[in-house]
């Protein structure tokens, strides 16, 4: 770890906010001209941004449930939307050129429409499975990024976002756990919710995301056979760092599998991890 990644991780504390991220200490020439990291960095923020939207639906959702309510209002959606703005900010910071907020209006118009609460699992305990889903893609995606900056500040941020993911990610599994008891859904049932997250994701949020960073930084260049290929190479270049068994221990999980049957599908899940990616 470099010194100055880890001085931006001692300065942003547990309760760390925009306020001390140490924007000053960014090396412009390290990251300034890496089209991937501008891309990748842009479209989680919008995504982290949007996160009231669901938190919305969520506490609706749990309207009978007000320890689930006080923690995705006061805990999940303050974190997330801190994720949204401090990468917001590094984007500005660096690429000052980039109109993001035109990009974020055009994707909140899209983005806005797909998250409804149709979306929703159709039990609370299945829901909190699709929580997990998405907090282990964040998690390890962070993980990746950290990886993957070639610029100490941003890897600095990318690993304190990755520990706020997996700790949102152990409150959702904790609240599944106690749906469980009472609602017992059964393995193939978790197997479905997780299944269907998984696709979901992956045909949704980022696609939405960079196709609106692409569109605006592109202008009237923009096609969709250059963004296929821009999405192409932004998977290859986060596959050399995905934590692949990480993301496999965090989305089996909620199934409750033995140890013996977890070693088996090691090697299947670990392919189809390969086929997300891409």
């Amino acid at each position: 770890m470099s010194e100055v990644t880890a001085r931006t991780l001692d300065a942003l504390s547990s309760d760390w906010s925009l306020d001390n991220v140490p924007l000053h200490d960014v090396d412009l020439e390290l990251v300034r001209d890496n089209e991937d990291l501008f891309y990748m960095v842009a479209g989680a923020s919008f995504i982290e941004i949007a996160a009231d939207l669901y938190t919305r639906n969520l506490i609706e959702y749990y309207s009978d449930a007000p320890e689930i309510q006080e923690w995705l209002e006061t805990k999940w959606q303050h974190e997330e939307l801190r994720h949204g703005y401090v990468l917001k900010a590094y984007t500005q910071h660096v690429w000052p050129e980039f109109d993001w907020e035109r990009a974020y209006q055009g994707f909140f118009t899209e983005y806005s429409a797909m998250c409804t609460a149709d979306e929703l699992e159709p039990t609370q305990g299945l829901e909190m499975v699709a929580r997990c889903v998405v907090e282990t893609g964040t998690a390890t995606f962070y993980t990746a990024l950290a990886s993957q900056a070639t610029e100490p500040v941003l890897a600095g941020i990318a690993q304190r976002i990755r520990a706020d993911e997996v700790s949102h990610y152990k409150h959702f599994f904790q609240y599944f756990r106690k749906y469980r008891e009472t609602q017992n859904p059964g393995r193939w049932k978790v197997l479905g919710a997780l299944k269907r997250r998984i696709l979901e994701a992956r045909s949704s949020d980022a696609d939405c995301a960079l196709w609106h960073v692409y569109q605006v930084h592109k202008g009237s260049g923009a096609n969709r056979e250059e963004f296929n290929a821009l999405c192409r190479r932004l998977a290859k270049g986060l596959r050399r760092h995905y934590p692949v068994s990480m993301a496999i221990k965090m989305v089996t999980k909620p199934l409750d599998l033995p140890a013996s049957v977890n070693r088996m599908v090691m090697a299947p899940l670990t392919r189809a991890s390969n086929w997300f990616l891409r």
